[in-house]
């Protein structure tokens, strides 16, 4: 049993706590035994706000800037493996690349996956720019 001293209003008080057993309890006051019934402790309820993603760009007429599967014109294209949104672009048209030179960081999933030219040769034409969100096989750049 726990023991302690309480002074109320001038009166000293002994009391003496037992162990507490399905919210049962006895306390002894002064040597007189209680049996105590505690209130069952409400665990806090933790409310949590989902996260919302951030909206897509918009051009300016409002529209939302989303790149989608094309057909490819006889060139290689390097397409999105997945969708996501565009961080950067590491190549020029007219630069030339090997195929496991990165030429887009594509973000997806809060994750920076790195996209490789996939063979060597010449950009010819970038179809994307950074913040675009593209959808999974569009063309993100063509090599010659």
């Amino acid at each position: 049993m726990k023991e302690y001293k309480y002074k109320i209003n001038g009166n000293t008080y002994n009391v003496s706590i037992g162990d507490i057993v399905d919210n049962m309890t006895e306390v002894l006051v002064n040597g007189t035994p209680y049996k105590v019934e505690l209130e069952k402790q409400k665990s806090p309820v933790t409310v949590v706000a989902p996260h919302r993603p951030s909206a897509a760009p918009r051009t300016a007429s409002g529209e939302k800037v989303v790149a989608k599967a094309t057909a490819d014109g006889g060139s290689y294209a390097v397409k999105a493996p997945l969708p996501g949104t565009i961080l950067s672009i590491n190549v020029k048209v007219g630069d030339t690349v090997k195929a496991s030179d990165t030429v887009v960081v594509l973000e997806a999933m809060k994750m920076e996956n790195a996209i490789h030219a996939g063979k060597d040769g010449k950009v010819t034409a970038i179809s994307v720019a950074a913040g675009d969100a593209v959808l999974e096989g569009a063309v993100l750049i063509s090599i010659g």
